[in-house]
């Protein structure tokens, strides 16, 4: 046996790096600001200190210490809540030399709180010795340093002014918030630091060593790292080794026993919660009992715990017995029975061992952590009965101790452990308020000490000494089990068949626990100290779990400080005993451990998805169009509105086309349509309204569109009033349709232009070389979506989409159709699922109108401008050919610019000389007859006419006098030839002019159209110039361009544009490390090289305004302006074919041209803000996905999304199954809307997809309402105000079920809070989503969006009553229901139904005398169809409480 002393004796070395360590945590304010920020990775940063001049220091510092040293110290600060946290880091002292000190220290640290306002403060400190020894530190003035200006990474050099005073002003409230110091304190004159800040990445890999913000140096001892041979460890950490240990045969003692220990912890809580409330009757109710013991270890390295600790549960053991006890009695007496001592449990053990991993450091500890769980019942005000069965469950730590295992040479092997359980106020690893006792407190070794002190026995081996005795991990969760408490509890049994092994790659070594299984129902039986039998007579039944080991949160478990926070918080428990389920260790029998080590590293099988909820289902897809057909009433009263006709340039009406029959599509014909312009016309003219549930007849009153056309910007339109026809007499059976009407700026109507026209002008300025065939080919394929909008709630009413084939005008002057079209919405309902628990949303498409629409084309010819070469000459072949140059040099500039500009002509142009000193004279005053010079004149013929060239040009730029040269008379030097084009010619310039022509020469430009998610194929004709063999690399400069190096893909590719070339098998070569493939060519020899352009992003850009434009209403029309969006990013892709030398022989320019693409299914899913989507949408049948019905589809499915960072993935299930697409989309906060899209592919090699859908996510504020069917329920918002004041209305999307206060425009000043009442009063049972849009009136803009989770529930019936009515009858059926007042005052009662539209009432109210009775007047109305329905007859108060329920069962015969 190994007695171990005391912490504070023994681990010198780690309790020197513990008090080293210890920080200040960061403000939890700016923790959630991170972590709102999606800031929750942490990342590494290296500050280099370089040299700190001091010209001008403090006199009296200066002057009176002339020996004085200084010291520059380092510390965070958030300069928003004005805290300083972290530790101080503290350089070396040295003195000043020459006003200047040399630091050259190195920093290191890493933090997730990349915020503004986490600033570092530097202060420099003189140090000096005071007369009786000590030291004393003078600030000599202080800067700050941004570490993440605007969020962006740390990086550059940085030269700093010190600022006077100490960093303690920062704490002035001045000073809050202020981001520049220098306006605000005065700087010191020519005293400033130098230092260098960049990113870290390498610290990533030892952050687990090291807390956040924390700074340390280079030579910092930190205990895990490898010290480097270079003395900075940190600039390219190495770990250490990790070593895997096995903890057996742990037990705890507490003194004086287990029994008396934990009822001294319960009188202490009782008597604490009995001081802290009021005495009453149910006081002895109000107990706190023992839910858990848990035991917590982990490894600390003076620092950090370099893991998160396991969390283990500890089991009652009695002395002598080996096995759990199940039962242990507790009195409150002070005396027990004798016969009872035997059987009371001792000691807390552990049944399994534990798995840790050790670093081999004398400053690394095993830190053990005895926790207990406590419940505690919770009694409200609210609540009407006393006898509340909701509890709260809250952790305490009792007790703590440490093992430095590597401190001296280890003699523990194969010897048990003893450790002295610490407790108090000391400073401990955990950084938690431990609860203290008589022999926690006690410090004295325990080989000294008489007394008798909590302790812990272990056994620690290296694993690898009992690598075939170890047991195995089992999770199990233990169900009370009231049935089976006859079951004798002293010595149970695991059966082998309850035991389920579960393998958690990312805790390998233990289960843990998360804080929010206290919110779960109780699993475990519980002691208590106040109970007068025994508290453990309830057995346990052991069940298998699925469920694997549970992590920390990340957000529950950042740090320690997170940490500690959640260990004193309590969570509500609404059960009757609160516990906490747990994962445990379990020992398996001995004939098991064999088959388990074998099994260990099997990989889980993932058991069979089965969807909770239905899925998304596409609409409109397998239709051919949304198109309706109105009754002869409806489009005489529609054509009797005088909307504007559609007439081509000779003022004749457009030929009208049926937007019921099909429309041929020859392209070719379209192409060479002599009339080169198209007007494309959308006429807004109508809206019919359809009855819909929650919402008054006359909604909606007003509203707008939204949509895009091409590569046209997206559409808002202005605000359109429906208007009705009070002169044509209307049917019950039929809506007639309102006409749009535009609003003037005052409120009133323009009656005077009836709809809403827009325009889109496309005409060969528009359009780029070779984009009509793509435009002519959106015409003929595309589906236009349109969205139709509430302009006062701005809430979403419905959408609809127009098929933009009966714009072709097939050679026509004009051709206009109608359309009348479904608006469509998608509601989601769940049916009440009280038995299972479970939220099953059933989407079902609903109808909200008819939208009438009118299309046109109008064709037009251009004044001055002919049809363009490119138009009439494009081609749509694959194959790129490389110019041959056959032309000579013409001469021109070498430079790159002037290369880059000449795309045709291979030439240059020649660059100006510089004129040299021998020669100034000649060049000042011109070449003439008379000038003559000292040497020869056969040497200077060829120099004399390259000055006269010189001069010209410079005479002819008027730069004459642009070179100031002097000549010296008494020098004349000959030249050779040689020499003077040595001196004429610039060497460099000429090289690289070459170069760049060169480059040009060989450089082949391709233009091609891309949309999103198809593929674009090419073949470039590559030769080899040379007489030798070639080995080429291919290299592209994007990765969305690529060589084609299947054969299989290559052929599809082919066989799918007909490209007429050969096919070579194992053409290319592939090397790791390589910049690209690579061919082997002979000489001479041409091959064609494959290549695939193909993007999966585009712009997500949207328009930052919701709701109406304010467009002013006129007769003319709206033309949009063009622009890019939503579409690929238009690019130059370089491709280089290299020789072996690395010269390049051949370059293709693919220039890319964004071509939009077609939008086929258009989604808008509504979800609370900042947290993940998970949708599934369910895909339409393989017959509608595969335009050439391939039947291989369905193997060869799959998806794609344009936003990176949402998750798109789609599952392959049964043959003859339906088949979702899953998404998972981050989080924005309200009311951000989040637009991507979605492209399905069905072959495989996903040449073009067969679905594009566009995505719309709404995030908004989610708000749980849990109410019954015809009852009032109350719920209160909080709308906060913004910079500005604003007037707001609030709106709901069924006004009828959900009332808001206020209802009318209200004042919501800035940085103010508006509170809002919610009154609920649904009348279906189910699941379902509601909205509620705060809008700003005067700006028509959203402010803030509420979604409403409505959980409704069934009322509890009275009464139930059966109806028979015959069909067809045209009377319905009256009847009768006796009501009886049951209270003895005098009452007024409400009567609604839940079917309005088939049961009606006499009178809606009624008043009624203290027990007096009334009878109900029943109508029941009539139908056409035979069957049953039960309607709900509620009887409510006047505060709309459900006073009884009827259920009228109606049948129809």
């Amino acid at each position: 046996m190994v007695k171990t002393e005391d912490f504070s004796s023994m681990a010198d070395s780690w309790r020197d790096v513990f008090e080293r360590g210890r920080l200040i945590p960061p403000p939890g304010q700016m923790v959630r600001r991170a972590v709102d920020s999606h800031l929750t990775q942490s990342r590494g940063v290296q500050l280099t200190l370089s040299r700190l001049t001091a010209a001008h220091r403090p006199k009296e510092t200066s002057e009176a210490e002339p020996d004085a040293t200084y010291q520059l110290r380092v510390t965070f600060f958030d300069r928003n809540h004005q805290y300083f946290f972290g530790r101080t880091w503290k350089s070396s002292p040295q003195k000043m030399k020459n006003n200047k000190m040399t630091l050259n220290e190195i920093l290191y640290f890493h933090t997730s709180l990349r915020l503004p306002s986490n600033v570092l403060v530097l202060e420099l400190v003189a140090l000096s010795t005071r007369s009786d020894g000590s030291e004393q530190a003078l600030g000599q003035g202080f800067t700050v340093l941004d570490l993440f200006p605007n969020k962006t990474e740390p990086q550059g050099d940085r030269r700093l002014n010190l600022l006077h005073g100490s960093p303690r002003v920062l704490l002035h409230p001045l000073l809050k918030d202020i981001v520049d110091y220098s306006d605000h304190l005065k700087a010191i004159n020519e005293t400033h630091l130098e230092c260098v800040l960049k990113a870290h990445p390498a610290l990533a890999s030892m952050m687990h060593l090291l807390p956040e913000n924390v700074l340390v140096s280079s030579s910092e001892n930190i205990p895990g790292l490898s010290p480097s041979p270079r003395g900075d460890a940190l600039l390219k950490p190495m770990l250490l080794k990790m070593l895997p240990f096995t903890l057996s045969r742990l037990t705890i003692s507490l003194q004086p026993s287990l029994e008396a220990f934990e009822s001294q912890v319960l009188q202490l809580i009782n008597a604490d919660c009995q001081n802290t409330q009021q005495s009453s009757q149910e006081s002895s109710l109000k107990t706190v009992v023992i839910q858990e013991r848990r035991l917590h270890v982990g490894v600390h390295n003076g620092w950090c715990f370099i893991d998160t600790p396991q969390i283990m549960v500890l089991e009652p053991l009695c002395s002598g017995v080996k096995g759990r006890v199940d039962s242990v009695s507790k009195h409150n007496s002070q005396t027990k029975d004798s016969s009872a001592g035997s059987l009371a449990p001792q000691t807390l053990g552990l049944r399994s061992n534990l798995e840790i991993r050790l670093i081999n450091h004398q400053a690394i500890a095993v830190v053990f952590q005895l926790e207990y769980v406590f419940s505690a019942p919770i009694v409200r005000e609210t609540m009407l009965s006393a006898t509340s069965t909701s509890r709260a469950a809250f952790l305490q730590c009792l007790c703590w101790a440490m093992l430095c295992p590597f401190h001296e040479q280890p003699n523990w092997k194969g010897e048990e452990i003893q450790l002295v359980l610490q407790g108090g106020s000391k400073p401990n690893p955990l950084g938690l308020m431990v609860y203290s006792s008589a022999t926690t407190e006690s410090t004295a070794p325990l080989s000294t000490s008489g007394t008798v002190q909590d302790m812990i026995k272990f056994r620690l081996s290296p694993s690898s000494e009992k690598m075939t005795s170890s047991p195995k991990t089992s999770v199990r969760t233990k169900l009370d089990d009231g049935a089976r408490q006859g079951r004798s509890s002293s010595s149970p049994t695991l059966s082998q068949n309850d035991i389920h092994e579960v393998f958690s790659p990312e805790s390998p070594w233990g289960p843990k626990l998360s804080l929010s299984q206290l919110t779960a129902t109780s699993h475990y039986p519980t002691m208590s100290n106040s109970s007068s039998g025994l508290p453990w007579q309830q057995s346990s039944l052991h069940q298998p779990s699925l469920t694997a080991p549970v992590q920390w949160p990340s957000h529950a478990a950042p740090s320690l400080r997170v940490h500690r926070h959640a260990q004193n918080t309590h969570t509500e428990v609404g059960s009757v005993v609160s516990s906490v389920p747990h994962l445990e260790m379990d020992i398996q029998p001995e004939r098991d451990k064999t088959h388990l080590l074998k099994h260990e590293e099997d990989q889980l099988q993932e058991l069979p998805f089965i969807p909770v909820h239905a899925p998304v289902i596409t609409v409109g897809v397998t239709t051919p169009s949304l198109s309706t057909v109105s009754s002869r009433s409806s489009l005489a009263h529609l054509y009797s509105a005088g909307f504007p006709n559609i007439a081509d340039s000779r003022g004749q009406v457009a030929e009208v086309l049926d937007a019921t029959e099909p429309v041929p599509f020859d392209p070719h014909r379209e192409e060479m349509d002599p009339l080169r312009e198209n007007l494309l016309v959308f006429q807004f003219l109508a809206f019919t309204r359809m009855p819909v549930v929650g919402n008054g007849p006359e909604w909606p009153a007003n509203i707008y569109f939204t949509f895009q056309f091409y590569r046209f910007p997206p559409v808002t339109s202005q605000q359109l009033r429906l208007l009705n026809s009070d002169k044509v007499q209307q049917k019950a059976s039929e809506s007639l349709p309102c006409v749009l009407t535009s609003i003037n700026n005052d409120g009133s109507v323009n009656s005077d232009s009836p709809g809403l026209q827009v325009q889109f002008r496309v005409d060969d300025s528009f359009l780029k070389p070779g984009e009509k065939h793509w435009f002519l080919r959106y015409l003929a394929l595309h589906t236009m979506h349109v969205d139709i909008w509430d302009s006062e709630s701005l809430l979403l009413i419905g959408s609809t989409a127009i098929e933009l084939k009966y714009m072709l005008r097939h050679g026509k002057m004009a051709v206009q159709a109608l359309h009348e079209l479904e608006v469509l919405t998608t509601d989601y309902v769940g049916e009440e699922t009280l038995q299972t628990g479970d939220a099953s949303y059933n989407p079902s498409t609903i109808v909200r109108g008819r939208l009438h629409v009118r299309t046109g084309n109008i064709g037009g010819s251009q004044a001055n401008l002919s049809r363009r070469t490119t138009d009439r000459l494009q081609s749509h072949s694959h194959i790129i050919i490389p110019h041959e140059v056959t032309g000579g040099f013409a001469g021109g500039s070498l430079s790159t610019r002037n290369i880059l500009q000449l795309n045709v002509k291979n030439t240059a142009q020649a660059q100006r000389l510089q004129v040299q000193e021998e020669h100034g004279p000649a060049y000042r005053g011109g070449i003439n007859n008379s000038t003559s010079f000292s040497w020869e004149k056969s040497k200077l013929e060829s120099g004399h006419r390259k000055l006269q060239c010189m001069a010209a040009v410079h005479q002819k730029e008027g730069k004459k006098d642009a070179y100031k040269m002097t000549h010296d008379g008494t020098k004349d030097i000959p030249l050779t030839i040689q020499r003077s084009s040595s001196i004429f010619f610039d060497d460099i310039s000429k090289a690289e002019g070459i170069s760049n022509m060169l480059c040009h020469a060989i450089t082949t430009p391709h233009q091609l159209f891309a949309s999103l998610g198809s593929a674009e194929y090419m073949e470039f004709v590559l030769k080899n110039p040379f007489n030798s063999p070639q080995t080429v690399t291919i290299h592209i400069n994007d990765p969305e361009l690529s060589v084609i190096t299947n054969t299989k893909e290559w052929q599809y590719f082919k066989e799918l544009t007909k490209t007429p070339s050969l096919l070579e098998e194992d053409m290319f070569h592939l090397e790791e490390g390589a910049l690209g493939p690579k061919v082997y060519l002979r000489p001479k020899e041409s091959v064609h090289i494959p290549l695939k352009y193909q993007s999966f992003l585009c712009d997500h850009n949207m328009s930052s305004t919701q709701g109406p434009s304010f467009l002013p209403p006129s007769k003319s029309s709206n033309v949009a302006k063009k622009i890019v969006s939503n579409m690929v990013a238009a690019k130059t892709i370089k491709v280089s074919f290299k020789a072996e030398n690395g010269d390049p022989i051949a370059v293709c320019q693919v220039i890319v041209e964004p071509s939009p693409h077609i939008v086929d299914q258009t989604f808008r899913l509504y979800h609370p803000e900042l947290t993940f989507l998970k949708k599934a949408i369910r895909l339409p049948p393989w017959h509608a996905l595969t335009a050439v019905g391939d039947m291989n589809a369905e193997a060869n499915i799959s998806v794609r999304c344009s936003d990176p960072n949402i998750i798109c993935q789609t599952r392959m299930l049964a043959p003859g199954e339906a088949q979702d697409v899953h998404l998972k989309v981050p989080g924005s906060p309200s009311p951000n809307i989040k637009m991507f899209f979605v492209m399905i592919f069905t072959d495989k090699w996903m040449a073009a997809p067969s679905q594009i859908w566009q995505i719309y996510v709404h995030f908004m504020e989610r708000v749980d309402v849990s109410c019954i069917t015809g009852q009032r329920s109350c719920q209160s918002l909080v709308l906060r105000g913004r910079l500005a004041p604003r007037k707001v209305k609030c709106f709901s999307s069924h006004p009828q079920e959900i009332e808001v206060k206020p209802g009318g425009v209200f004042m919501l000043p800035p940085a103010g809070v508006q509170e809002l009442q919610l009154k609920v009063q649904p009348w279906r049972a189910g699941s379902r989503f509601l909205y509620v849009n705060a809008v700003d009136v005067e700006q028509t803009q959203l402010v803030t969006a509420w979604l409403l989770c409505l959980n409704v529930h069934r009322p509890v019936l009275s009464k139930a009553f059966e109806v028979c009515v015959p069909v067809s009858s045209g009377r319905g059926s009256s009847k009768k229901i006796t009501y009886v007042n049951p209270y003895t005052s005098s009452r007024t009662f409400l009567l609604h139904s839940d079917h309005p539209d088939l049961l009606q009432f006499k009178e809606d109210k009624f008043q009624l005398d203290g027990g007096e009775s009334y009878t109900i007047g029943l109508r029941v109305a009539s139908s056409q169809s035979a069957g049953s329905v039960e309607i709900l007859v509620y009887v409510n108060n006047l505060e709309e409480k459900t006073e009884e329920t009827f259920c009228v069962k109606v049948n129809y015969f």
